[in-house]
């Protein structure tokens, strides 16, 4: 418990320093590596499905058991060592900071009427083209990205945290990690992502639902009518092509009172993204603030909410 507050709050005062390098980037290394021994020695014997099975098992029980023996070895050397290390590493899975950084730098380009970088900036966390989009794209993309990371890139790292520490955050990162890596529909990763894909799916079915729970607090807390971003959620969520990345999109657009979703270009094909909420006000750049204080606020209350939950758990256990 105590850990997972630590973490967080320490996420939010640095966020994940350029200088210390970065778990998920190791991870990310290890992916690649594997991907190049399965595809030479593994997939000409049982297939890309089969090859991709064993790369998800791998990768996620590796990246546990490596996370568990880190944690165990510090804690062994030092109580306060065990409990530093484990702090730290659950903060770099969380990423309230480097969200809330990159959505308001954006916003700022945007106030600042700089077009050409923040389409730059936006490109920089999103997969679409951003090279023709203009300010209400830009917000769209922004307010998108920071909507649907509130899922995988904060709460589930929170809710597996508090499940089984620093271990299990970790392994939930490296699902994520392979999910953004190999989970793609196209011809290369078709079938070799298609365990990372459908893994990732599942562990994000529960922190997803909480999402949506927590957002609905927030909105309460923030004086908005819930009734109408309940509809909004039930009618389009299901619309996302992501089981669990819509309820989060499709909540904010209820609460902001905006549209999001529409065309999309990747690599100039344009695509089509099922609409999420009611065009009741225009996009505007002042809904990327918006979004930010959401996330916050959400996230807070998610960690106390937690926080309260295990102590109280606990309590009744003794």
């Amino acid at each position: 418990m105590l850990q997972v507050i630590a973490a967080y709050l320490l996420d939010l005062i640095i966020g994940d320093p350029r200088k210390i390098p970065h778990p998920v980037v190791i991870i990310g290394k290890g992916i690649d590596l594997m991907e190049k021994y399965l595809r030479r020695w593994l997939v000409p014997l049982f297939g890309l499905k089969a090859a991709g099975v064993v790369l998800t098992c791998v990768i996620v029980g590796l990246t546990y058991v490596i996370m568990w023996v880190i944690a165990a070895e510090a804690a062994r050397i030092n109580g306060w060592l065990g409990l530093a290390v484990s702090i730290w590493f659950i903060s770099t899975t969380v990423a309230v900071k480097g969200l809330g950084d990159a959505a308001m730098d954006i916003y700022v380009l945007l106030r600042n009427g700089d077009i050409p970088e923040a389409r730059r900036k936006v490109g920089w966390i999103v997969g679409r083209d951003t090279g023709r989009l203009n300010e209400a794209e830009i917000t769209r993309a922004t307010v998108e990205t920071v909507a649907e990371n509130l899922t995988d890139g904060i709460i589930a790292p929170i809710f597996f945290a508090f499940i089984g520490g620093a271990p299990l955050a970790m392994a939930y990162k490296a699902v994520n990690t392979l999910d953004s890596m190999v989970g793609y529909k196209n011809e290369k990763y078709r079938e070799l992502g298609w365990a990372s894909a459908r893994f990732d799916d599942l562990c994000n079915y529960i922190p997803a639902r909480l999402t949506g729970f927590m957002l609905l607090l927030t909105f309460v807390l923030l004086g908005k009518p819930v009734r109408p971003v309940l509809r909004v959620v039930v009618r389009d969520a299901p619309r996302h092509p992501s089981p669990n990345s819509g309820i989060p999109e499709a909540a904010v657009a209820g609460a902001l009172g905006v549209r999001l979703g529409g065309i999309n270009c990747y690599g100039g094909i344009e695509s089509f993204r099922a609409h999420m909420g009611d065009p009741l006000e225009d996009l505007g750049k002042e809904h990327i603030l918006s979004t930010i204080r959401i996330m916050h606020i959400t996230s807070g209350l998610t960690v106390l909410l937690g926080a309260v939950l295990i102590y109280f758990i606990r309590m009744g256990a003794l």
